[in-house]
């Protein structure tokens, strides 16, 4: 067994007159990156910006597919069937994947965005529906995942290949979620 650490960074997070992060630099740093699909926050120029810069740095891409929430900007846990999520997932990726066959680069892998990416972690259905979605668009692609986590099991069970994730910054609890560190509350002052 080979194990290899891809330093990964979500990016493409700007949207219309609002810049989010210092992308540019960002990409100089990592190895691959998760590209914002314009629900979660991102939108066309900034994601077809982003996969050009991704290709001059010879960094992976991968489509960052999130709950349409741009006002929580993804985080926010969504009652959805995993049917929506199948399709929510599925669209998103053939978006991001416009902009790569355009600067003909490939698409390498898909990352679930906040909410969307927690929950499948721990729900089983949604989980499958969105390892069914990237099988469904390319079986090639990489499916990150939470480490032991529901996500990483259906990625396995479609016979997908995969890539078990955690997060340096984060303190992880009993249950496998991990929470930033420097998290706040409305109540924090």
């Amino acid at each position: 067994m080979t194990f290899r650490i891809d330093l990964n960074s979500d990016l493409g997070e700007s949207f219309g007159t609002y810049v989010v992060g210092q992308d540019e630099q960002v990409l100089e740093l990592v190895s691959s990156a998760n590209v914002a699909c314009g629900y979660h926050a991102g939108d066309p120029h900034i994601m077809n910006k982003t996969v050009k810069w991704a290709k001059e740095h010879h960094v992976g891409i991968g489509a960052h597919p999130g709950f349409p929430d741009l006002v929580g900007f993804g985080r926010r846990n969504m009652n959805i069937t995993p049917e929506d999520a199948y399709s929510l997932v599925l669209y998103q990726i053939g978006a991001l994947h416009g902009f790569c066959k355009a600067h003909e680069v490939p698409l390498k892998h898909v990352k679930p965005h906040g909410a969307l990416y927690n929950m499948a972690s721990k729900d089983p259905e949604l989980a499958n529906a969105i390892a069914q979605a990237v099988k469904d668009f390319d079986s090639e692609l990489i499916l990150f995942g939470l480490a032991n986590s529901e996500l990483i099991r259906a990625a396995q069970d479609a016979a997908l290949p995969y890539a078990s994730e955690v997060f340096a910054d984060r303190t992880y609890q009993p249950d496998g979620i991990a929470y930033t560190t420097s998290r706040k509350t409305c109540d924090d002052s």
